[in-house]
């Protein structure tokens, strides 16, 4: 089983795929999740510790706006935490998206320079399309399992 990270990472469609295959997505919504249920949190939406601004900027430089730190402070560790990679390219905005263009090219820039395998796959548009995508995925976490 290896660790996908999945961009868009909070696309539940990409998540459930690599389920499928056996793999764990690492996925944003898994992260909030924890910080939103976490002890140390006094209450949401105040979802931040004193420790996230400086989480990012182990990833942005201090002259980056302060929402791609606060972003890159949970998508960062998914990152570094990455064995494979899913990037969508060209998903419309109901398939995931973190709402932030900066944050998006920070990401893939991020998982790119890490060097672990990654499909690039373009959203697609039509039914045959959809199963284009599908195959190619299901062919690349398969050939994953075949490198452990």
């Amino acid at each position: 089983m290896k660790k996908v990270f999945i961009y868009p990472p909070n696309s539940l469609i990409l998540g459930d795929l690599v389920e499928r295959f056996g793999h764990k997505p690492l996925m944003i919504n898994n992260s909030i999740g924890d910080k939103v249920r976490s002890a140390e949190i006094d209450s949401p939406p105040l979802n931040m510790t004193d420790e996230d601004p400086k989480k990012g900027l182990h990833y942005a430089a201090i002259e980056v706006p302060s929402g791609v730190r606060g972003r890159m402070s949970m998508i960062g560790p998914l990152i570094e935490e990455a064995e494979a990679a899913i990037i969508m390219e060209e998903a419309p905005i109901g398939f995931g998206c973190v709402g932030c263009a900066r944050t998006n090219e920070l990401s893939k820039y991020t998982i790119r320079r890490k060097g672990v395998p990654i499909i690039n796959v373009v959203y697609p548009t039509n039914e045959e399309d959809a199963k284009i995508v599908v195959k190619k995925i299901a062919s690349f976490l398969k050939s994953l399992e075949d490198e452990e």
